[in-house]
């Protein structure tokens, strides 16, 4: 019987271990990829129109991206990742311990940024009044876009990370 139980938590632990470094890895490669189509499509797009529209969207899409589907994946991903990282390090799936660490790290620094710069400066541009359109874009674009483009390469090889991370917990598995 002692056996039997030991056994059936060994094979649970597995399971937790493969599905916290899934989570991990999904979430990452969704926040990667939101970063990643505001560098390549969204900021392209609107760097083209006048100031009026170019703060209304960017105004519009601060207040909608806010949600819970965004958050779950934004405050989600660390918390598996880091789960997955000491489940790693306990259990069968060791060798992926440097891949999911280099993943965590790459995504705390998506997040520190996202925290310290882009989302200061949605702050200071949803205060913006209608007086200097053009300033307070001024002010925004450039720093909004070069940051992104920091979180955005941050996400996408933390993504790569995790995703390597995988194969070699797979290969440990069995």
């Amino acid at each position: 019987m002692g056996r039997l139980t030991a056994r059936r938590f060994d094979e649970d632990m597995r399971l937790v271990q493969q599905l916290t470094l899934v989570g991990a890895t999904v979430g990452a490669g969704l926040m990667a990829g939101l970063f990643a189509a505001f560098a390549y499509a969204v900021m392209p797009a609107l760097r083209g129109a006048d100031d009026r529209t170019f703060v209304d969207a960017m105004q519009r899409i601060n207040v909608t991206i806010v949600n819970g589907w965004f958050l779950l994946a934004f405050l989600g991903t660390p918390v598996l990742a880091a789960l997955a990282a000491v489940l790693a390090w306990r259990g069968a799936v060791r060798p992926a311990l440097p891949w999911i660490v280099a993943g965590l790290a790459l995504y705390l620094v998506t997040f520190v940024v996202t925290v310290a710069v882009n989302v200061p400066l949605n702050d200071a541009l949803a205060a913006a009044g209608s007086a200097d359109l053009g300033a307070e874009r001024e002010r925004f674009e450039s720093a909004w876009v070069t940051w992104n483009v920091v979180r955005a390469v941050a996400s996408t090889a933390g993504f790569g990370a995790l995703c390597w991370a995988l194969v070699l917990a797979g290969r440990a598995s069995g």
